[in-house]
């Protein structure tokens, strides 16, 4: 085909490097039309009495696709950044544009297969392919020792065999060059105003991490530099005085501006330069977690959630406001620990897994609130938030995970150990 021109639609994959998806579309073309859509979707109140995406998520979002933006243009191009449901727009940029076929990464939660069953069954209509791309995670559907069907639901099993028997591929260069469609009107990103948010909502100033392709990269870094003694040191207590470390790159893997793969590389590299030490470990070893729960999604989709009646225990939690509830979100439990890490998820859209353990430990076995508007409203408040990871991790606080037995990922009496020798004292938080 003459001038053979393919839509990259951009998801949670706001990147250059090791981007599968557009360099195939690069190979395959002569000119790509790059969009985004800003789903208001995301943006909308769920019965939770929550948003789906708050205030510093949407900003870090935003500072994402923008740094996308500026990448595409000093290679004289640009990304079409458009307000709206994909479905609502994809016939006429197709038709506008002269699209011979559409690509984009393939998401496992169901509102966003969702999405691309409705775009899919649109584009079937004009006769144009949706190809699918899998670039989320460090391995490879195709590179697992085992068919999708037959991944382990226990993750220690998935670990060992996966470790042993399968190999996490090279990363894909980011493109030197790229022809982009012509286009006089490239859009502009929303302000946070006008996804939704109240004027005191668009004063973010707390988050703990600035979006975009190039800040990821400059935070890995940072973080494997000198055997990663800048951030051991910068992470060597937590609130309970325990040594602890964080990688704090889940904001970047999320949105796709670094690639789980990329981090493994480098993190292979740093190893041999520095020699092995805990804090590389524990990086591998969330990816691998994300991975797990990436995977069980695509495995069980809802049915991961080994909870009798769910929809009802739902509609039973959500049925009136639970003060309980209410004062755990605003970090007024009484219990410092508690209350510390929830003002400083509220402030910065992040707290580390030790600390999401225990927060939800308290709100599912000692509040007894259902895990469900715990984990809605996680969803709203950390930057990080990715369906699978988020909505596994408590559902194995909660006891209702496939893989709610394993010690590896979740020990409920430690936890309970730490609330319980952790000083009740909120007078100082409030």
């Amino acid at each position: 085909m003459k001038n053979r021109k393919i839509l990259v639609w951009f998801r949670n994959d706001l990147r250059l490097h090791d981007n599968e998806m557009l360099v195939e579309a690069i190979a395959k073309s002569d000119t790509i039309l790059p969009v985004y859509f800003f789903d208001p979707r995301y943006f909308e109140s769920t019965r939770f009495n929550t948003v789906k995406t708050g205030a510093l998520t949407a900003q870090f979002l935003i500072e994402s696709v923008l740094a996308l933006r500026a990448t595409f243009q000093k290679m004289g191009g640009d990304i079409l950044l458009i307000h709206g449901r994909p479905e609502d727009h994809i016939k006429e940029l197709v038709e506008q544009f002269d699209i011979a076929e559409v690509y984009h990464h393939r998401e496992v939660g169901p509102e966003e297969t969702v999405i691309s069953g409705h775009v899919e069954d649109l584009l079937w209509t004009l006769k144009i392919n949706l190809r699918h791309f899998i670039g989320h995670t460090l391995y490879n559907k195709e590179d697992l020792p085992f068919p999708i069907k037959d991944i382990p639901d226990v993750f220690v099993q998935f670990k060992k065999k996966t470790e042993r028997d399968a190999i996490v591929k090279s990363c894909f260069l980011s493109p030197e060059y790229i022809s982009f469609v012509e286009n006089e009107d490239w859009g502009t990103a929303p302000s946070l105003n006008e996804l939704g948010f109240s004027v005191d909502e668009t004063r973010v100033s707390g988050k703990y991490a600035v979006g975009g392709e190039d800040a990821g990269l400059k935070h890995l870094e940072l973080l494997l530099a000198s055997g990663s003694d800048i951030y051991q040191k910068a992470n060597t207590k937590t609130t309970v005085d325990k040594p602890g470390f964080s990688s704090r790159l889940s904001a970047w893997l999320t949105f796709g501006c670094l690639s789980p793969r990329k981090v493994y590389w480098e993190v292979k590299k740093a190893e041999s330069e520095f020699g092995g030490n805990p804090n590389f470990n524990q990086i591998l070893l969330g990816l691998l977690w994300r991975d797990y729960f990436r995977f069980m999604f695509k495995k069980h989709g809802i049915a991961f959630f080994q909870e009798d009646d769910l929809e009802s225990a739902i509609a039973e939690a959500t049925a009136v406001l639970n003060p309980a509830l209410e004062k755990w979100k605003v970090g007024l439990t009484g219990n410092s620990i508690v209350d510390k890490y929830m003002h400083d998820l509220n402030a910065t859209g992040f707290i580390p897994h030790a600390g999401r353990l225990l927060v939800a430990t308290y709100l599912v076995h000692v509040l007894k609130v259902h895990w469900v508007c715990g984990a809605a409203y996680f969803e709203e408040k950390m930057i990080d938030y990715a369906a699978a990871s988020n909505w596994g991790n408590w559902a194995s606080v909660a006891g209702v995970g496939k893989d709610s037995k394993s010690k590896n990922g979740f020990d409920l009496n430690k936890q309970i150990k730490i609330l319980d020798d952790a000083i009740p004292d909120s007078t100082s938080l409030v």
